[in-house]
């Protein structure tokens, strides 16, 4: 059992994996055979009853559908660059006539496929930039925004008042000159 194997399985213990070494039929030499047996036909029914898959929460979130999309095409173009980049190679061992149109291509191919690996980080960066700000409490940010929407709030406020005193032709004053 390779070591991918066991990080699937985390609930499987350490008996079962020499267990399932040393084959279904191996006694176990410290465990009298009648309650080997029963525990045999123990394992047999939770095998029957167990489900053919477990759900397991993903270790890292979902790309986005314009990334994943974007990430799709960069692997099919990138891809057939390498299979054409193959075959004009091929070709060249060859000396065939399609050596020198395949390499041509080759070299266009390997030129898209640098823009669609391009394309993948840009629509990246776009979709972080737009949706993937995460606004947390404790960000200095925040606070700076806060702050800022809180002097324009005051200067608002206090620009709006001075409109009133005008619009009274000064009836607000103190002093009149």
């Amino acid at each position: 059992m390779g070591t991918a194997e066991r990080r699937e399985a985390p609930e499987e213990n350490v008996a079962d994996r020499w267990a399932m070494r040393r084959g279904r039929g191996a006694l176990d030499r410290d465990i009298p055979a009648r309650e080997h047996i029963r525990g045999s036909n123990e394992r047999q029914r939770q095998a029957r009853n167990r489900p053919l898959w477990v759900d397991e929460p993903a270790r890292r979130r979902r790309m986005p559908d314009p990334v994943r999309t974007a990430a799709v095409r960069a692997v099919l173009i990138t891809s057939v660059t390498l299979i054409q980049a193959m075959i004009a190679f091929l070709c060249t061992m060859a000396g065939s006539w399609l050596a020198f149109p395949m390499v041509i291509g080759s070299v266009v191919s390997t030129v898209v496929a640098t823009w669609a690996v391009v394309d993948v980080w840009v629509t990246r960066q776009v979709w972080n930039q737009r949706y993937g700000v995460v606004s947390e409490p404790s960000s200095t940010a925040r606070a700076l925004r806060r702050e800022r929407r809180a002097r324009r709030r005051e200067e608002r406020s206090a620009r709006r008042e001075q409109e009133r005193i005008r619009r009274r032709g000064g009836a607000g004053r103190l002093s009149h000159p």
